[in-house]
């Protein structure tokens, strides 16, 4: 299971500070969609360059243009990048299709898809599918919990995210998703190290109960 540290909302130089104080207990950095929509480029670019040992993934959430937008970012450094599940095939078929030819990822967001949607995205076997409570109904309507009980036997690799925190973390424990995506619970921290820690060590632990 690994820790996709979000970053969002910040300036590029922020963002990297805040990555630095977590960076020993998280696996990736996530280049947040308000992070590239202001910086643009520039901003995985430059925090890829910080953290060239880390997975860096480009929430850029595509939903056309899509050879274009997803070569934009793997040329910026950009490990993985993620494109909207309920965008034309045609879009996901060039996005998976472009990552593949790069040697990267790509990350497809099940937001606001339907069962049928998504039982038409499971041929991408090779796809990271993310399980994602918006951030508005998060500010809006205080909604958090990720219902995943009816995806979790037909999905390959899992990344869940919005709104976690070391509480609604516990029920991540039997279906352990392979990427936790972490936001604002790290990086609003008194201390963003031991945060980062705290979930790691729930992480650990679980696996010892294995």
């Amino acid at each position: 299971m690994y820790i996709q540290l979000a970053l969002d909302r910040y300036s590029i130089d922020e963002a990297i500070d805040l990555a630095k104080a977590s960076e020993e207990f998280v696996d990736w950095i996530e280049v947040g969609t308000s992070l590239i929509k202001e910086y643009g480029m520039e901003s995985v670019k430059r925090i890829k360059n910080a953290f060239p040992h880390k997975m860096i993934v480009a929430d850029i959430k595509t939903i056309d243009n899509a050879l274009y937008e997803f070569e934009m970012c793997f040329r910026a450094g950009a490990d993985v990048a993620t494109v909207m599940g309920v965008s034309p095939n045609a879009t996901i078929k060039a996005c998976v299709e472009t990552a593949e030819k790069m040697g990267k990822k790509v990350m497809i967001d099940l937001l606001n898809t339907n069962d049928e949607q998504k039982k038409e995205l499971l041929k991408y076997k090779q796809a990271i599918f993310c399980a994602h409570v918006s951030k508005d109904e998060q500010e809006m309507s205080g909604k958090s919990a990720i219902n995943i009980s009816h995806m979790y036997d037909w999905i390959g690799m899992l990344a869940v995210a919005g709104g976690i925190n070391l509480e609604s973390f516990d029920q991540f424990q039997e279906i352990k998703p392979d990427v936790v995506i972490i936001g604002s619970a790290i990086t609003k921290a008194q201390n963003q190290r031991l945060a980062a820690e705290m979930f790691m060590k729930k992480i650990n632990q679980w696996r010892e109960q294995r």
